[in-house]
This record gives structure tokens, sequence and C-alpha cells, in this order.
């Protein structure tokens, strides 16, 4: 057996029917990545029926002991947490969707031997080892293979080279160049395996009780800390193995740093939200090569140590020969980071002594190297968290903050609208998320949207800052109510349900939804648009109708605009007014007056943006100007926007103040991000059902 090979071996466990006897109630394979703590694929413990996915009946567990002791052992456990959990599993056959994942408590299972779980995505193209349990020969045994991970198709893992024979369902995927658990056997297509990534084990994090992950995560990482420290060197293990694969070349994050630093980690309190995970790692890279532009992400980190996962391997250029140092002084940065950070948000989670533990192990790892400038910031940190202090005062984490982009391209195919959302770091760097070119019919679009947005936030949100939404559309498309979607539909008939669920919440009335032009940003912003956007800074904002006759009462005068009349007062308006109008721009009059305050510069605009009776229209242009004088300035203007829309949104309190519509915000500066981003394009010829 390979080295791997052998310290995979005495993770796996068989899943079983229990008291069934050997081979004839067997399930499908499983292997723990904690003392006491298993994972497989809910389709294997589903076997047992809907008790057992509920944890209300046992399962079965064998395995077998290490090569040194030899020893089997055979016990039962629960599931604790399963997801999907069909309520007639015994139906659902072979077609189980993702994440098809389930975490199984063995209590006599504490001196079983635990995998090591990747911190970073996996390698694409890449080698994989696929392990577990099998009855293909008829004798139920340990079975195993080579394959290649070929790609990603709908969340799932695609392997060729090698199909996972029966029974290898809800075993270890083994990445064989970093030598770490990357995901789950979960079955065979005609031509290709598939398999669950690791990361599906987050999505258990939103089921009741989901918490308990972060616990056997933290187990986890102090098992193998555990071992470390023991130092027993006859016997087999995970840095041993991992210390020659092709991976671990080029980088001086060694397996043993690695697993003292995630030791480390996991005495502290996991992070809150993704952002937070992102936003440090942002700050870090930035420092340590000096480059802005973040790199993109298949999954979201829901652990501090995911975040030394994507930093390992970091690479700086013009460093030469020394670019395989940089990861590693990157990590320790991080490190500091992320123990100021847990010191300054949660410090009633934070025990003094593994914290101490903690940065003096991270000094002592940064005095040994010679990149002067991190290890000078890496000991300001530690300075603030209360050591005996250095030079010059501790900074706090850099500000960083992240925004999302969502653009809504021209239209293609007769109603096809491309989508994509992106990451906005400081106003500057943008990194995707997700996207789809060939685009959905208007109908979709919101629902198209839904997960992709919900992912981009998670990562956006972090600390106190909640992501704003910034949404560039055609202008055709600029009455679309964005700010009312929701990340998730209301469910009615769901009595258990939330009142409040933060997923169901329209987005404009929890957090800074605005509307973007994707024409104007297509081009370099042009004099008239910077100046007005400048004027919006300097001077307090005001209201003025955006009609060139609008009457007494608010509404207009009737016929055809004067499309040059309009214009002139366009650019004739004094710095800080705000055009305002009373009905929908996406056609009409009301788009030639909207197309004349874009041509002249304006970066603000607010409308009404569902049908009404015109007179209505004294009462809205009423509440615009309140709105706008009781921000002030451009910057000040989110918090009153968003307040309207929720008294707005009751139905009581916008009759009793006299509440008019649904408004909408068009807040564009330019040079946010700076242009030269690539701009959506057709896909190719071959059309969208290709």
């Amino acid at each position: 057996m390979s080295a791997l090979e052998v310290v995979v071996r005495p993770s796996l466990a068989r899943i079983e029917e229990p008291g069934a006897g050997y081979a004839k109630g067997y399930w499908g394979s499983g292997f723990f990545i904690a003392p006491g703590w298993l994972l497989t694929c809910a389709h294997v413990v589903g076997k047992g029926g809907a008790a057992v996915l509920r944890g209300e009946a046992a399962v079965g567990v064998t395995w077998e002991g290490d090569a040194i002791s030899g020893a089997s052992s055979a016990t039962t456990g629960e599931v604790v947490l399963a997801k999907p959990r069909p309520a007639a599993p015994e139906r659902a056959g072979s077609s189980w969707p993702l994440p098809d994942i389930a975490l199984v408590r063995v209590p006599a299972a504490t001196d079983a031997r635990c995998v090591w779980l990747t911190d970073r995505e996996p390698g694409i193209p890449g080698p994989v080892g696929l392990h577990g349990w099998s009855r293909q020969t008829g004798d139920v045994g340990i079975r195993g293979g080579v394959g290649e991970a070929r790609g990603w198709d709908a969340g799932a893992m695609v392997i060729g080279d090698s199909l996972p024979v029966d029974g290898l369902s809800g075993g270890p995927v083994v990445d064989l160049r970093y030598g770490a658990v990357v995901g789950l056997n979960k079955g065979r297509g005609r031509d290709e395996g598939v398999a669950v990534p690791i990361t599906a084990l987050y999505q258990l994090l939103e089921l009741p009780g989901g918490d308990v992950l972060h616990t056997v995560l933290r187990e986890h990482d102090l098992y193998h800390l555990g071992r470390l420290s023991d130092g027993r060197p006859a016997d087999p293990d995970w840095p041993s193995a991992q210390a020659d694969l092709p991976g671990q070349r080029g980088s001086a994050v060694t397996p043993e740093l690695r697993i003292r630093l995630h030791g480390h980690l996991a005495h502290l309190p996991p992070p809150a939200r993704t952002g937070d995970v992102m936003r440090l790692v942002h700050e870090v890279r930035r420092l340590v090569t000096d480059e802005r532009s973040p790199s993109p992400i298949l999954h979201e980190p829901h652990t501090w140590r995911e975040g030394t996962g994507l930093l390992t391997g970091l690479r700086a250029p013009g460093h030469g020969d020394g670019r395989s140092r940089v990861d590693l002084e990157a990590v320790l940065l991080y490190a500091a980071m992320v123990a100021l950070h847990c010191v300054r948000e949660r410090p009633a989670e934070v025990a003094r002594e593994p914290l101490r533990e903690f940065t003096d192990w991270i000094t002592e790892q940064a005095r040994h190297h010679d990149h002067w400038a991190v290890r000078e910031h890496i000991g300001r940190l530690l300075d603030g968290l209360g050591r005996p202090p250095g030079p010059g005062p501790a900074p706090a984490p850099p500000p960083t903050r992240i925004d999302v982009l969502v653009t809504i391209g021209d239209r293609l195919y007769g109603d096809r609208y491309p989508w994509r959302v992106q990451l906005l770091y400081d106003g500057r760097d943008v990194t995707p998320v997700d996207g789809d070119d060939r685009g959905v019919p208007l109908e979709r679009l919101h629902e198209s949207l839904r997960e992709p947005l919900a992912r981009a936030l998670s990562q956006g949100d972090h600390g106190e800052h909640l992501a704003a939404v910034e949404v560039f559309l055609p202008r055709r498309l600029f009455d679309l109510p964005v700010d009312e979607w929701q990340l998730a539909p209301d469910d009615p008939e769901d009595d258990e349900a939330d009142l409040f669920d933060e997923r169901s919440v329209p987005l404009g009335l929890r957090r800074t939804v605005v509307i973007r032009d994707l024409k104007r940003n297509s081009g370099v912003p042009k004099p008239d648009w910077r100046h007005r956007w400048r004027g919006t800074q300097r001077g307090r904002l005001s209201a003025e109708p955006l009609y060139a006759d609008a009457r007494e009462d608010g509404g207009t005068a009737g016929g055809q605009q004067r499309k040059w009349a309009v214009y002139g007062r366009m650019l004739g308006m004094a710095e800080g007014r705000v055009p305002v109008l009373c009905g929908p721009v996406g056609s009409g009059d009301a788009r030639v007056a909207l197309e004349a305050a874009l041509m002249t510069g304006h970066s603000v605009v607010l409308w009404r943006r569902d049908g009404h009776d015109h007179d209505e229209c004294r009462d809205f242009h009423g509440q615009a100007a309140g709105l706008l004088e009781s921000a002030g300035r451009v910057d000040a203007l989110h918090a009153p926007v968003r307040e309207l829309r929720i008294r707005a949104a009751d139905l009581d309190t916008a009759r009793v103040q006299g509440l008019r519509g649904r408004i909408a915000v068009l807040l564009d500066p330019p040079d946010r991000p700076p242009y030269g981003r690539e701009p959506m394009r057709p896909p190719s010829p071959a059309g969208p059902d290709s």
C-alpha cells in the first residue's frame, strides 16, 4: 500500500443494519473525520429508512484497526445531521439530490483514526484516490482505486478513469497531489463517477442543530494536533504521508505547520459569516504581494482553516527564488489577523491561555523569516492583543469593504438576459462569483439569481458591514423591482418558519440596493459625469422634478416632451439638485427624460417605479424631497431610503402617513469599479440549447 492508503484505511467504516451480521445488511461506506464522528452519504444511511435518517433508529458501524494493532471494532451510531432528508427515503431510489451528505455520531469510536479534511479547493484536473468498503467480489472488504477529478457538474465532482465500485458510496475521495480528503464517493453515471465535494459539509450548518458541525471540525483539528504532539515516529500518519507529495513542493507551509496552525485556530470562535474570512484573506494578499485583485473561489469559506488554504501556495511577482516563502508569510500574517479579529469582535468567547499559546507560536514562527515588513506587521498586530508594546501603535485590520455587483446584460436570443454576480472589494477590485452568459427569460431572472446572490452576500457580510447590492441594468429594465427581490421565497404553508427570516426579507428592507446604468458604465466616464458626482458629494441634496413642464400638483403636462428643453434643464441644474420622476422610466416620455439626465452626467436620480394615478404625484414628490433633505449628503442617502421602503411596505403605516408608491434609486458613481472590466459578451454562435 502507498503511504496515503496506509493512513486512509483505518478511518474507513462499514455502514450496515445493526446486528445483521457480516455482509448481510451492508448499506455502504463512511469514514471518521473526528473522534466519535463519521461522515457518509445521506442515501447510504437512508437505506435504513426514515427513522434512521431522523436519528431515531441506530446505524451499524464497523471499522478495522490500523496496521499495527490489526484490531477491528463494531458498534452503533445515530444520524445527527443529514441533507436531504426525504420523508420516505425508501422511495427515493438512486436519485438522491445533492448535497447527499450525513453526519453520524458514534460514541464508542473515540479511538478511531480520522482522515485529514482539505482546507482548499481540489486541483482540477488532478489524480484522486477512491476508498471505501465494497461487496463487488461477493465478500465485503476494503477496496480502492485511482481516478481523475475532471470538473464540476451541477455542484458534483466528476471523476474519470476509474468508476467507484458497488458499495463504495460514502467513502472518501483523496486528492493525491496534496494528501487530503476532498469529497465522498456518491455513485456512477454511464461513463464517469460522481463525488460529493467535501465543501458540501458546510450546507449542514443551515439545518436545525447545524452548529454542532463547528464542534466536529474543532475536534478534527485538535485530534491531528494531538497525534502530532504525541510524536510516535513508528506510527504512520498524515503529515509524513503528505510530506513528499507533488502539491507540497514549492510551498513553505509544511504539513506539520499547517496542523499546528489549525489546532490553534480551533480554540477560537468560528467566523460569524464567510465575509469575515474573505476580508482578512484579501488584506493579507494585498499586504504580502502588493496585488489588489482577489482570486476567484468556487466555494465560500465557513471556517478560519479555509482561509489558510486560500493563502497556501501564494506567490508574489518578482521574488525570484524566494517566491516559495511568500505563502508562509501570508499564512502567519493571516493567523495574527484572525486572533485580533476574534479578540475585538467576540472577546467573551476567547480563552486567554490558548490565545497566549497561539500568539507565542506566531511570534516564534515569524522570528525565523526574513520578510521584515511582514514580521513587523505581525508584531504590531499581536501588540494589540495585550502583549508587551512594540514599536508604534497597534493597527486595526484594514477596513476592507466588500459589496456585491449584479449585472444584467442586454437582451439576447429574444427574451434571454445574461447575468453575472461579482464581489467588489473597496470599490476597486472585482472577483467573479457566478454567471450565465446564455441568459434566462426575464420572468426567471429573480429565481436564477437567488442562490448566487445569497452566496455572494454571505462572503460580503463581515463584522458590522452588510454588503450593498449594486445592480447594473439596461435602461429598459430600470423599473425592475430589484429592491423587493428575496433570497428565498415565502412559504405560507410552513407554520414553523421564523417570522423574520433574513433570506425571505426583501433585499431593500435590510440592505442598500441601488440601480446603476449598464450602458454608461461600459465606457470611460465623461467629464460631466465626474463633475456631477463631485457636486453631489459637496452640496446638500435637494429635489427637482425630472420633467421640464411639471405642474404644481407634481404631475406633467400632456403631449410629447420637448427633448432639448428637458436636456437644457438637466444641464442647468445646480450642484446637489437630484432629478425626481413620479412614474416608471422604462419607456415613453419618462424614458426620454431619464436619458437626458444621464446624458448630462447626473449620478443620482429618484423615481416611482410602479403605476399610479397622477393625483398621487404631489405626495410622492414631497416624500422624495423630504428624503433628500434628511440625507443631506449622497453618502448618507442609503439609511433614509431603506427607512422609507420599510414604512411604505406596511400598508397601515403607508395609509396613515400618506406614503405613495415604490421608490427606485439610481446611484451611479463614475470609476466604481475602475473602467476596464471585461464586458458581457454573447456565447458562441451555437445558440442557447447546444
